[in-house]
């Protein structure tokens, strides 16, 4: 038995009509999925296979939430999910999902659809998540502030006490290494 059989859906042996299908994708899913994209979540997944004579319209309706890295901190965070998703599927010869429809083959006569639920769940998730502001890891946000690159006009910013790890030079605004490199400028 393969660790994504519960997935599968016998496309053939349905009848005409709507068919239903409920998934409780967890920590124990994603796992098996080995993603690194979302490794934890609790998202309900609700499966509706539409037959109409040859042609299968599968509607996928997942809301929960995923478990992901914050960009900013690294710290976990729960990333709310809901997304409605829509697939064509009929059957064929070979197996291809490279086109708006996939086909699948007669002889098998069933679909596996685990990693199309990933897929849409990845898909529905921003590109940029980060925690709400203040909900980062505090000792994380000192560090990033300490290193963060700064216009020289721009006013320090107060909560860091930055001068403590300044060296004679950095103070003075010096740096040999680039002392160097003005010379360029005044060879011209």
């Amino acid at each position: 038995m393969g660790k994504f059989d519960a997935y599968i859906i016998p496309l053939k042996s349905l009848s005409a009509g709507n068919h239903t299908f409920e998934y409780q994708l967890n920590n124990d899913y994603f796992t098996k999925i080995d993603s690194p994209e979302v490794r934890k979540g609790n998202i309900k997944a609700q499966v509706i296979v539409k037959k109409t004579g040859s042609v299968f319209e599968i509607t996928f309706n997942l809301e929960g939430n995923a478990i992901l890295s914050c960009d900013r901190c690294l710290d976990d965070m729960e990333q709310p999910i809901s997304c409605k998703e829509n697939l064509c599927v009929k059957l064929g010869k070979d197996f291809s999902d490279e086109d708006e429809v996939v086909i699948v083959p007669e002889e098998e006569g069933e679909i596996n659809i685990a990693w199309f639920l990933y897929e849409f769940i990845v898909l529905s998730i921003p590109i940029k998540h980060v925690h709400a502001p203040g909900k980062c890891n505090k000792a994380m946000s000192m560090t990033l502030r300490k290193h963060k690159a700064r216009n020289i006009n721009e006013e320090e910013d107060e909560s860091l006490d930055e001068s403590e790890n300044l060296t004679d030079n950095e103070e003075s605004g010096n740096d040999p290494r680039w002392d160097k490199l003005k010379d360029i400028f005044d060879n011209d």
